[in-house]
């Protein structure tokens, strides 16, 4: 029983080698993979395309979209499922959550504008049958569009051909850490009966610490693979408006203090350290980032939390 180990054991020696031949015995997993999309056909389509490219291929991909412009040429058949339901990123995945297959093993979620490596799900995999108390693995962002203007795909692409890829995996382990929305996955068993916040509206504002807390409540093993590699675009296009971003900002992790998914010293630091920039580089603010109605949200939203209000679904009416 080789295969049977305990995460534990990786990282107190932090370092292990991955025998050429180990992935033999993980092709039985049923990997289903999510991306839940709104008015962004065109960079769904370089997304998916680095999916179809896996040396690990996925058992199906969901597209979980509004309407049919959200999905664009990405046609249903062939393994993908196009799906349709109420917009916004928690209700989709949600919608996704409904609709994937029962003999799903692993479920990934991806954001529309995240470009994997093409051995993505093959570490995922690997980690997921090798180590059989990991619930929750995110990987590694190399370059990540959303601190700038973003990348191109021939960008991304760019960047994961440079960058080493090591035959050493090494995740971290903290029964605290947080899934990165962008590219998650989790042992389909493990979230049994969970849903994602749709309370937490829109672009859902730390909604992949939420779910991941859900998970840790259970007692789940939260890692993150150095080996799975990606770059998130970060594309601007169809992004939250600046006041309704800046709302959840402050609104978000305050409820999610309420509901015992976010430490206050969490709290504190995302509040903070948001409000401050949104203040600071407000007298010269980037041409990709409104952010003087990202500090009208923030406003907003303390003026809320003054009143006693916790209400992250307001942000749609901003």
């Amino acid at each position: 029983m080789e295969h049977i180990l305990s995460v534990k054991k990786l990282i107190s020696t932090e370092k292990f080698i991955v025998p050429p031949s180990a992935l033999a015995a993980d092709n039985h997993l049923n990997v289903s993979v999510v991306f839940a999309t709104r008015g962004r056909a065109d960079i769904l389509e370089s997304a998916i395309k680095s999916i179809k490219n896996q040396t690990f291929k996925a058992y199906e991909i969901i597209v979980s979209c509004v309407s049919s412009e959200d999905h664009g040429n990405i046609l249903h058949g062939n393994g993908c499922h196009v799906i349709y339901g109420k917009a916004g990123l928690p209700a989709q995945r949600n919608s996704a959550l409904k609709y994937v297959s029962p003999f799903t093993d692993i479920i990934v979620f991806f954001d529309d504008d995240f470009i994997a490596h093409e051995a993505w799900l093959e570490e995922i995999v690997h980690l997921f049958h090798r180590y059989h108390d990991i619930d929750v693995i995110t990987g590694t962002v190399i370059a990540d569009g959303i601190h700038g203007v973003g990348y191109t795909e021939q960008e991304a692409l760019a960047y994961i051909k440079k960058h080493p890829y090591s035959k050493l995996i090494h995740p971290i382990a903290k029964h605290s850490y947080s899934p990165y929305g962008c590219n998650m996955a989790f042992r389909f068993k493990s979230i049994a009966g969970l849903k994602f916040d749709e309370r937490l509206v829109l672009y859902g504002w730390q909604e992949d610490r939420d779910f991941g807390s859900q998970v840790a409540t259970r007692g789940g093993q939260l890692v993150k693979s150095s080996r799975a590699l990606g770059v998130h675009m970060g594309v601007k296009k169809s992004r939250t408006p600046g006041k309704r971003l800046g709302y959840s900002q402050v609104v978000n992790p305050a409820y999610m203090f309420r509901k015992g998914t976010m430490p206050l010293l969490t709290v504190l630091k995302h509040v903070t350290g948001n409000v401050l920039s949104n203040f600071f580089r407000s007298i010269y603010p980037e041409s990709y980032v409104d952010r003087i109605g990202r500090l009208k949200g923030n406003i907003i939203g303390f003026k809320d939390l003054i009143r006693g209000k916790l209400t992250p679904e307001r942000a749609e009416e901003l």
